[in-house]
């Protein structure tokens, strides 16, 4: 597999990569979909180094970059790639900049905690995220076909207003951003989210059929789909116990915890 000083390559199967910022306090994770017309490239990461290196690398095929949310640490290389899409609710997010983060909040998130040498290429006091005009616009139920591989758009706002979950339809994996992943809590504490919508969010991810795994962009790679009945009775535990507002907390269940 493909060796690389910043980046951790892994092969998921014979056309699906994750690519890993595992140096990185947040341990995020991109995602490489192969098709037989084009590729998807599911987010692209901090921006501490250059995504596009890797990529070049594991295909020739056109990428269109989907990306799950307009924060920092998924849109890092945005701008090393020409075809971008983004759910209608983060567009001008994508354009103007992101809302409730100040840039020195980004930046010092951005370059604390890292345990393996940053690139030399990379000045934290010159670190700005991603703005720029996406190619297109993505809503509920939208299909982005790569040829043989379809994915299903499923707009799941809560911890961003434009949050987009992705299921392949070819492979049953969906792909869930920031709404769902295990080791630290899922988070909807900002002003810019909204703890009712996440938990929403959370119940529509569980109605989906014929899921095989689930990858979340940050922590394990891969979480079985087992997790999808702990999700189910973590909507209801919460709905019922009125924990559905800012400052209630961290709630922790079986594999994932959520935190408002």
């Amino acid at each position: 597999m493909l060796k690389d000083d910043w980046f951790t390559v892994r092969q998921i199967d014979e056309n699906t990569y994750a690519i890993s910022e595992l140096g990185h306090w947040e341990k995020v994770h991109s995602f490489l979909l192969l098709g037989e017309t084009k590729a998807a490239l599911i987010d692209t990461g901090l921006g501490i180094d250059c995504m596009k290196r890797i990529t070049d690398q594991l295909t020739a095929l056109p990428i269109d970059v989907i990306t799950t949310h307009v924060h920092s640490d998924h849109i890092g290389s945005h701008g090393e790639y020409t075809r971008i899409f983004v759910h209608k609710d983060e567009e001008s997010w994508l354009v103007n900049g992101i809302v409730g983060l100040s840039l020195e909040q980004i930046r010092a998130n951005t370059v604390r905690d890292i345990t393996i040498p940053i690139p030399k290429t990379f000045n934290p006091d010159t670190y700005k995220p991603y703005t720029g005009k996406p190619t297109g616009l993505l809503k509920d139920g939208d299909v982005v076909d790569l040829g043989n591989r379809k994915l299903i758009i499923y707009h799941t706002p809560g911890h961003s207003p434009g949050h987009i979950c992705i299921y392949d339809e070819l492979k049953s994996y969906l792909f869930t951003g920031d709404l769902l992943y295990d080791e630290t809590p899922i988070y909807a504490f900002y002003p810019t989210t909204n703890p009712v919508d996440l938990v929403n969010s959370l119940e529509k991810i569980t109605t989906i059929p014929n899921v095989n795994m689930i990858y979340g962009s940050h922590n394990t790679l891969g979480i079985k789909p087992d997790i999808l009945e702990e999700v189910k009775k973590a909507v209801i535990y919460l709905r019922e116990n009125d924990l559905l507002k800012f400052g209630t907390g961290i709630h922790p269940f079986k594999g994932f915890s959520v935190q408002f």
